[in-house]
């Protein structure tokens, strides 16, 4: 008969073996890039297979704080980098409270000049947050981990202090590498910066595509979708928006058959990766 000191250990070793096993196959988890539901604008959650966190944009308002808190640990209060694409109100709004909320070790974006009240917000806030502000044009890369990393596609030069007319192509396009598989992360970008970045034969060729403004007419344009090539799209908008996706870009998507996915629709979209595995996609709705 085994006795009680034995029997305590047996179950000490068991539950430890469990947790290591639990641990394990969290750390196992591949790349998930959640597509958030904050209505219209760009809000995209990124965790890596070592748990590098990276919110890209953060929508029109603190809707993004309930859909960070379904993706994310309720214990989890730290995000290692958040990425502004450009500082237009539907993908800068929910950002504010982010950095209030979390603890955010680093801030990527472009750098452009904005006067709005908003931007002087988040400004003080990331001085106050101490984050590390990163600003970053074609060329720059983010070593995530030993598989995942990001390059740096737009804008084409350096954009620090300067005040344009158009934010949109501004915006941060980011190609996020994980092993074999790619998403382009295109921020607002219209048919001049598409037009420029076919022409200048950079590498935009993805797997998944994050359809441009939230599927205006003015960008998604043929050149583009041919050069990408993905294999499945999404698109980030709300129920009441202003005609997106506009029925001339779902209907060049649907002429090359690539299939796509729309919060307004289908709410959060998950998009998960395991080395050598096909990717899944999984929707809240």
């Amino acid at each position: 008969m085994i006795s009680k000191r034995k029997f305590i250990v047996l179950i000490t070793l068991t539950l430890f073996s469990v947790l290591a096993f639990i641990v394990q196959s969290y750390g196992k988890a591949g790349l998930k890039v959640y597509f958030l539901d904050i209505g219209q604008g760009d809000s995209i959650f990124i965790e890596t297979e070592s748990k590098i966190q990276i919110l890209v944009d953060g929508g029109p308002d603190n809707r993004v704080i309930q859909k960070l808190s379904e993706v994310m640990p309720f214990w989890d209060r730290t995000i290692d980098f958040i990425i502004l694409t450009h500082p237009d109100h539907d993908h800068i709004g929910g950002l504010p409270e982010v950095l209030k909320r979390y603890k955010v070790k680093g801030i990527i974006e472009t750098g452009v000049q904005c006067d709005k009240a908003e931007c002087a917000v988040l400004r003080d806030l990331k001085e106050k947050e101490k984050a590390t502000n990163v600003l970053v044009k074609l060329g720059d890369s983010l070593i995530l981990d030993e598989n995942t990393k990001i390059l740096i596609l737009n804008p084409f030069g350096n954009m620090a202090g300067k005040k344009v007319s158009k934010a949109n192509n501004t915006s941060v396009v980011a190609k996020l590498i994980y092993g074999q598989y790619s998403v382009l992360l295109t921020g607002d970008i219209e048919k001049q910066v598409e037009e420029k970045l076919v022409l200048a034969g950079i590498s935009i060729d993805s797997d998944y595509l994050k359809v441009p403004h939230h599927g205006s007419k003015t960008s998604s344009t043929e050149g583009f979708l041919d050069r990408v090539s993905p294999l499945l799209a999404f698109i980030s908008l709300g129920k009441n928006n202003y005609g997106h996706p506009h029925q001339e870009v779902t209907n060049r998507l649907e002429k090359r058959n690539i299939k796509y996915y729309r919060t307004d629709e289908l709410g959060t979209i998950l998009l998960s990766c395991k080395l050598n595995i096909p990717c899944q996609i999984t929707t809240k709705n």
